[in-house]
C-alpha cells in the first residue's frame, strides 16, 4: 500500500516475522531474528532515487509508530487490555485522579487566605482595600503567566516531569508564604508559588487528551474541571475557621502539608501520557538495541518518530512551543471568543470568592467561621452542576456523533453550557437585590448556587470544545484561554469593592447580569451554528469535521510537515493542509 506525496512515497510496511525486507521494492533494510521490535508496523520510505528528480540519500530512516490499534504503549487505544504496562482503565482513572489533586489542591490556596486577610492586614499594618484584596488575587495573576511557558514545555518534555517539578516549585514557595515577614515578601511569594501552581490547569487537559477518547472524555473533564472551582470554594470555609481559632500562617503551613502528599503519591503513579514523549522513548529504546546489536544486521542511520523534525534542534522546537499560545490566541478567533466568556464567568466567581465575607459578616453582621459556611453554597452548585454534566456530557456527544451519521464534531459539546447562559445572570439578579434589602439569608444563598452551578458549566463545556478542536497542542490552546480567564480573576476582586460601595448590590449586579447576557445568551447558538465554519477557515485547524482535525495530526513531521492523513480524500486534503499551517507556528 503506497501514499503520494510530494516527492516521497512512503510504503506501508508490516514487520512479522521475516528476516529482511530486502524483498519490497524500494525498501533499503533489514531486521535480525533476534530483533525484539520486528513484530511492529512501520513506514519506511523509499530512497529519493527511486522518485524522479530526487537525489540519493545517504542513509535509511525508520519511523517509529505504534504497533497497532492494541499497542499496550498507547495510552488513547488500550484500555480493554490487562497487560502490566498497558493503559487499563484503572491506570487512566489513576492518572485522572491525580492530575485533578494537584489542580484540587493550588486553588485552595489561592483563596484559603482570604478569610484571613484582615488579621493579615492587622499584622503588616495594611490599611488599602486594594491591597488586602491583592493578596488573595496575585496568586490568580501567576496563573495567568505560568500556563504560557508551562503548557509548552509539557508538549515538549513530556506531562508528568513538568507537572511534578512545577508542583515542587509551588510547594517551595508556598511555605515561604508562611514565614513572610512583610506585605511585599507576601505578595511576591504568593505570586511565586502560583506559577508552579499553574501547571495542572494548563496541562491537566491535556492529559485527559492523551488518555481518552472524544466520546469517553466527558467524565474525566468533569471530574478534572471539578477541581479547579471547587478547590477556591473550600478554601475559604477553612480559611474561615484558621482565622478564628489560630494565626493565618496556618493556612500556608496547612495546604502544604496535603500537597506534599498528593506530590509523593504523584512520584509513584503518574505515569507519562504525551504521545510524542512515549514514541521517543520507544525510538530510543531502538537506537539502543541496534547499538548493543551483536550481529550489527539492523542499519538504520536515522531513527524518528512521526512528530519529529530532524533538522529542528530542541531550541527551535522550545522558540516554537514558547510562541504557539500567543499564536493560537491572537490568530484563532475560536479562542478569543470562548476565552473572553470563560474569563468573565471566572472573574464573577472570584468576586464572589472575595466578597462573601463582607456580605454576610457586614451586611448580615455574622462572624467570620459561620459567615465562611456560605461558600457550601457556592460549592453546591458547583458540584451539583458537575455531577449531572458528567453524566449527560458525553451521552450528549455520542447521541449526536449518532444521529449525524458517526461524524463527531467539538460543537456537540456546546448543549451544556446553555444553561449556564440562564443560571449566571438571574444568580446575579438574586444575590444582588436580596443583600440590597437584606433579605433572610437563604436568598443570597440561592443565587450563589446558580452563579457557582454557571461558571463549572461554562468551564467544562470551553474545555471539552477546546481539547477536542485542538487536540495535539490542546495543552497550549487551554493554556491560552486559561491566561485571559487568569486576568480576570486576578483583575475583578480588585475593582469589585469600589463598584459595590458606588452602585450597591443590586444595581453593581444588575450591571454584571447585563453584560452575562450579552456575552453568553448568544454564545453557544453562534458556535453551534458557524463552529464549524470558522474551525474549516481557521488558519490552525485541518477541518470542519473532528475527523478532519484528527486526520491532520502531524503524523509524519519529519518529511516537511506532510500528515499521514486518513479517511475521505477531500478530508485528508484539508488535513494535510491545516497540518502544514499547524506546523508553522
Amino acid at each position: 500500500m503506497y501514499r503520494t506525496y510530494p516527492h516521497f512515497w512512503l510504503p506501508e510496511v508490516s514487520i512479522k516475522t521475516e528476516p529482511t525486507l530486502a524483498s519490497t521494492p524500494g525498501v533499503s533494510a533489514s531486521i535480525s531474528e533476534d530483533d525484539p521490535f520486528k513484530k511492529r508496523t512501520c513506514f519506511l520510505p523509499h530512497r529519493q532515487r527511486d522518485v524522479p528528480g530526487a537525489s540519493q540519500p545517504d542513509n535509511d530512516v525508520l519511523i517509529v509508530d505504534w504497533d497497532g490499534p492494541d499497542d499496550p504503549e498507547n495510552p488513547k487505544k488500550c484500555a480493554h487490555l490487562n497487560l502490566l504496562f498497558s493503559w487499563t482503565m484503572r491506570r487512566k482513572w489513576t492518572t485522572t485522579a491525580l492530575v485533578s489533586l494537584f489542580t484540587f489542591i493550588t486553588p485552595v490556596a489561592s483563596t484559603i487566605i482570604a478569610p484571613a486577610s484582615t488579621q493579615v492586614a492587622q499584622e503588616f499594618g495594611i490599611t488599602s482595600s486594594v491591597t488586602t484584596a491583592l493578596i488573595t488575587s496575585i496568586f490568580v495573576l501567576g496563573y495567568a503567566i505560568g500556563p504560557l511557558i508551562l503548557g509548552p514545555f509539557s508538549e515538549i518534555y513530556g506531562r508528568s516531569h513538568v507537572l511534578q517539578l512545577a508542583n515542587l516549585w509551588y510547594l517551595a514557595w508556598n511555605l515561604g508564604c508562611s514565614f513572610a515577614q512583610t506585605t511585599p515578601q507576601l505578595i511576591a511569594f504568593r505570586l511565586l508559588a502560583s506559577l508552579g501552581g499553574s501547571a495542572p490547569l494548563s496541562i491537566g487537559g491535556g492529559v485527559l487528551g492523551d488518555m481518552f477518547a472524544p466520546e469517553q472524555r466527558g467524565q474525566a473533564l468533569a471530574i478534572y474541571s471539578l477541581a479547579p472551582l471547587l478547590g477556591p470554594v473550600l478554601g475559604p470555609i477553612c480559611g474561615a475557621w484558621i482565622a478564628e481559632r489560630t494565626t493565618w500562617r496556618w493556612a500556608f503551613w496547612s495546604t502544604s502539608f496535603v500537597d506534599g502528599g498528593i506530590a509523593v503519591a504523584g512520584f509513584f503513579f503518574l505515569y507519562e501520557s504525551f504521545p510524542p514523549v512515549l514514541l521517543a522513548r520507544k525510538a530510543d529504546r531502538i537506537r539502543k538495541a541496534q547499538m548493543d546489536s551483536e550481529k550489527g544486521e539492523t542499519h538504520y542511520k536515522h531513527i524518528h518518530t512521526p512528530f519529529q523534525n530532524a533538522d529542528h534542534t530542541w531550541k527551535h522546537i522550545l522558540a516554537k512551543g514558547l510562541v504557539r499560545p500567543f499564536a493560537l490566541f491572537v490568530r484563532e478567533p475560536i479562542l478569543q471568543l470562548l476565552g473572553v466568556y470563560m474569563a468573565f464567568s471566572f472573574g464573577l466567581l472570584y468576586i464572589f470568592l472575595t466578597t462573601i465575607p463582607s456580605i454576610f459578616e457586614g451586611v448580615y453582621g455574622q462572624d467570620a467561621g459561620i459567615a465562611g459556611l456560605h461558600y457550601i453554597a457556592l460549592g453546591l452548585g458547583i458540584g451539583g452542576a458537575s455531577q449531572v454534566n458528567a453524566h449527560t456530557m458525553d451521552r450528549i456527544y455520542m447521541y449526536l456523533k449518532a444521529k449525524h451519521g458517526g461524524a463527531g464534531r467539538p460543537e456537540y459539546r456546546l448543549p451544556s453550557m446553555v444553561p449556564a447562559t440562564i443560571f449566571l445572570p438571574v444568580g446575579l439578579l438574586i444575590v444582588g437585590w436580596t443583600v440590597e434589602y437584606r433579605v433572610f439569608w437563604i436568598g443570597p444563598d440561592i443565587g450563589i448556587v446558580l452563579v457557582g452551578a454557571a461558571s463549572i458549566l461554562i468551564t467544562q463545556s470551553i474545555q471539552a470544545y477546546v481539547i477536542d478542536a485542538f487536540t495535539l497542542h490542546a495543552a497550549s490552546a487551554l493554556a491560552a484561554v486559561s491566561t485571559l480567564r487568569s486576568f480576570a480573576g486576578f483583575g475583578f476582586p480588585l475593582f469589585a469593592p469600589a463598584m459595590y460601595a458606588g452602585l450597591g448590590w443590586g444595581r453593581a449586579n444588575t450591571v454584571l447580569a447585563g453584560v452575562a447576557v450579552l456575552i453568553g445568551c448568544p454564545a453557544p447558538w453562534l458556535f453551534w451554528k458557524y463552529g464549524q465554519r470558522m474551525r474549516a477557515g481557521s488558519r490552525r485547524l485541518g477541518g470542519g469535521t473532528q475527523e478532519a482535525f484528527d486526520a491532520a495530526a502531524p503524523h509524519s513531521a519529519f518529511v516537511a510537515g506532510l500528515v499521514l492523513s486518513k479517511g475521505n480524500e477531500q478530508s485528508g486534503t484539508r488535513g494535510q493542509r491545516g497540518t502544514q499551517r499547524l506546523e508553522n507556528i
